[in-house]
This record gives C-alpha cells, sequence and structure tokens, in this order.
C-alpha cells in the first residue's frame, strides 16, 4: 500500500528548509575547524611561539570573514543571470552583492545566504592553513595585510574556477573554468584549498628564509595534547567541511560523510606504518599528522569514491606524507609546519586519485585517461597560479613593510616581541612563589 507523505502540498519548501539548515550546521563545524587549525600548529611550535602562532588563525578569522560578507562571496560566486560576471568563469564583479545586502531583499534569500556562509568558512580556513609554512618567523601585522590582498587576488578567484558552478538536468551547465571547462571533480576543495594554501605555503617559506638553526630537530613541538586537541578539532569540523559541500541531506552527503571517517582512519595507519618502518617510533603527532593528510586527499574526491577505495586513498596519503615532509630537509625550504608535505601533497594525491578511481569517471571504470587528465590541469593551474601569485606578493610585503621578524626577537620569541605576552605565565604557581 502507497504511504501518503505527511508534508505532500509542500516537500519542496520543506527540504529545502531542511537543506538550509544542514548547511548553516556544517558552516558551523567548518568554521570550528580554523581553531583546530591554531591548536594543531600551536601546539607544534616553539613554547615562545604559540601566542603567534593561534594569532595568525583567529586573524584570518577576522579579517576573511569581513572581507567575503564585503565582496568576496560576490567575486566567487557571481549571478551569471544578472549580467554581474567581470569576466565570466574567471571572476565576479565584487559589487554585485555587496555586503550581501541584496540576498536580505523580500525577508532574505535563506538557502543562498546559508551557502555563502558555508562557503565564508572555507575562504577562512584556507588563508589560515598557509601560516604553518612560516612559524616562528612572521611579523603579525604583515602577516594580516598579507592574508587581506592574499584572499582578494588569489583565493577568492581559485573559489569561482572551482566551486561556482550551475547543475540542469544534464549536469554542469555553467560555472567557473576549471569545474565547467576541464570538467574537474573537486566535491570541496583539494585544488581551491589545500593545493591552494600549500603552494603558498611553498612560496612564503621561500621569500621568508629559513629559521635560525634550520636543521632536522629544530620542530620539537612543546604541547602535544594541544595539538592532539586541535587535530580531533579537525576531524570534527571536517565531516562539515565534505558532507557539507553537497548543501542538501542527501546520499551524496552520506557517502562523504563516511569516506571523511574511514580515510584519515586508514591514513592515520598507513603514517604510523611508515614512521615505524623510517623511525623506529610511531608517534601521536604521526598519529595526528597521518589523520590530517587523509582528510586532505579525501576532500576532492569523498563524493565519488567507493568507501574501499576511500581508504586505499587513505592509506597511500599517509604512507607518502610522512616520506614527504622530509622533502624540506633535501630541498632546504623551511615549511615549518608541514604544510607542502601534508596539504600540497594530499591535495594532489586526492585529486589524481579521482581520475584513477573516480566512480563513472575514473580510468578504472571508463578505460579512458580523460578525467586523470582534466585532473592533473586543475591541481596544476592552481599551483601555479597560487604560487607565483604569492611569492610576487611575499617579496613586495617583505620588501615594503618587512615580513619576517628580526633575528634578535626570533631568538627572543615572537610571542614577546610581536604581542607582548606569554601562552605560559607560570609567576603565580605555588614553585614560583617559594622560589
Amino acid at each position: 500500500m502507497a504511504v501518503t507523505p505527511i508534508f505532500d502540498a509542500t516537500t519542496d519548501a520543506i527540504t529545502t528548509n531542511v537543506n538550509s539548515l544542514w548547511l548553516m550546521v556544517a558552516a558551523a563545524l567548518v568554521l570550528i575547524m580554523t581553531p583546530g587549525v591554531a591548536f594543531f600548529y600551536g601546539g607544534m611550535v616553539k613554547v615562545r611561539s604559540v601566542i603567534s602562532m593561534m594569532m595568525m588563525s583567529f586573524g584570518a578569522i577576522a579579517l576573511t570573514a569581513v572581507l567575503w560578507v564585503l565582496y568576496g562571496f560576490s567575486m566567487a560566486f557571481p549571478d551569471s543571470t544578472g549580467g554581474s560576471w567581470a569576466i565570466k568563469g574567471i571572476i565576479g564583479n565584487p559589487f554585485s552583492n555587496a555586503g550581501l545586502i541584496p540576498l536580505l531583499k523580500d525577508g532574505g534569500d535563506l538557502n543562498t545566504l546559508a551557502f555563502a556562509g558555508f562557503q565564508a568558512t572555507f575562504a577562512i580556513i584556507t588563508v589560515a592553513l598557509i601560516s604553518g609554512a612560516i612559524a616562528d618567523r612572521a611579523r603579525f601585522g604583515t602577516w594580516m595585510v598579507f592574508a587581506g590582498i592574499w584572499a582578494t587576488l588569489v583565493y577568492f578567484p581559485v573559489a569561482c574556477w572551482v566551486f561556482n558552478f550551475s547543475l540542469g538536468a544534464k549536469g554542469l551547465t555553467d560555472g567557473g573554468w576549471i569545474v565547467y571547462g576541464l570538467h574537474v571533480n573537486d566535491f570541496a576543495g583539494g585544488t581551491a584549498v589545500h593545493i591552494n594554501a600549500g603552494s603558498a605555503g611553498l612560496a612564503l617559506a621561500i621569500v621568508l628564509g629559513r629559521r635560525i638553526g634550520f636543521q632536522k630537530g629544530i620542530n620539537k613541538p612543546h604541547n602535544v595534547p594541544l595539538t592532539l586537541l586541535g587535530a580531533s578539532l579537525l576531524w570534527f569540523g571536517w565531516f562539515g567541511f565534505n558532507a557539507g559541500s553537497e548543501a542538501a541531506v542527501d546520499g551524496v552527503a552520506a557517502l562523504a560523510w563516511i569516506n571523511t571517517l574511514a580515510a584519515p582512519a586508514a591514513a592515520t595507519l598507513g603514517w604510523l606504518l611508515v614512521e615505524r618502518l623510517k623511525d623506529g617510533k610511531a608517534t601521536s603527532i604521526g598519529a595526528a599528522s597521518g589523520a590530517v593528510s587523509g582528510l586532505v586527499a579525501i576532500t576532492p574526491a569523498c563524493n565519488i569514491l567507493t568507501p574501499f577505495w576511500g581508504m586505499a586513498l587513505g592509506f597511500v596519503t599517509g604512507g607518502v606524507c610522512a616520506l614527504a615532509i622530509d622533502l624540506k630537509w633535501r630541498f632546504g625550504f623551511d615549511d615549518s609546519l608541514d604544510v607542502v608535505g601534508v596539504h600540497f601533497v594530499g591535495g594532489w594525491i586526492g585529486t589524481l586519485w579521482i581520475g584513477i578511481f573516480g566512480t563513472g569517471i575514473g580510468l578504472l571504470d571508463t578505460g579512458s585517461f580523460s578525467q586523470l587528465g582534466s585532473q592533473f590541469l586543475g591541481a596544476l593551474s592552481v599551483t601555479v597560479f597560487s604560487f607565483f601569485s604569492t611569492a610576487l606578493l611575499g617579496f613586495i610585503l617583505e620588501k615594503t613593510m618587512g615580513f619576517r621578524i628580526k633575528n634578535e626577537e626570533e631568538l627572543a620569541g615572537v610571542d614577546l616581541s610581536v604581542h607582548g605576552e606569554g601562552g605560559y605565565s607560570l609567576e603565580d604557581s605555588p614553585a614560583a612563589v617559594r622560589a
């Protein structure tokens, strides 16, 4: 016997509202990822740099959120039907939805406002991720200037290339040139977020140069539990990052959720295995880094891989990234907290994996290298654009404002030199009083 739906006449409206509610919940989950980055990075730096490290993430939240509302959303998601395109498929007119005010007409566009808030959190975390590459040696003021300009000139355009698209009955009908022109599958930001941030981190690390005493062993985490807390918050928030990117409560969102559980779990095992074979010990920092590498890799692919291939991707990525973090010693670039080894490498692996194992589009199912070629071109385009744009911007800021702190300030500690405070105050402890 057929069952009559309870909300028969208004099913569409209810579905839209449920999807919008999920987007707002997912946005809150993604936002908590940036404090997660602050904890993750903060625990891994020197004790005299923890405030500086965490402030770079919190500064990214404050500045990027404001810019996104003012003009970032308009640049990344132009209204193609309203004549607001500045350069179609490349970038939108920043004034088309300035301040999001046009979305408030007639009581407000619930779905679009929810989507705007959701995408704002992507912009925020992408900027914050870059900071790990320049830990222990960057000026906060210059970082904030960099963050604002970089978000405007690099992230907002790339978000337009990757995340801006329109779906019709027969698939993609319009959008940014990477997702619509190349037909790259990047569900939640392997290119726009991780390859983008990793490329920028590499460029800044080169521009700012090496820390004093740069050698193996310089990265001794001062607070391992803080880093594990950060990794936990990242994993928790990543369910909103990936499953929320479907912008609907459906089977694709559920698949993305399962892959977000399985892939980083397998990546943790892969990292720990390689770490044990390479260094003789499996570490807690390795477990945390392995989980993050798996989260990075599954991000572009969580909608298109079966859980089996998602776990295979995670395991491979964890192992490869455990080796890739040593590239900085071989090539001499000081990527302080392994943004390149985890986000850049992990983003590339996840993006290319789709071209081979993606359900219905990869080489394994179709026998064609076409999708793999598209994935490669999309990743390469973002890499080149982000690296050279960031290098130029970082060089200009270093020569004008000064991006790197002075040697004596680095030796004294970034926290006291830049912020005038320390991460841990022990003067009033019983031991201090007795002394």
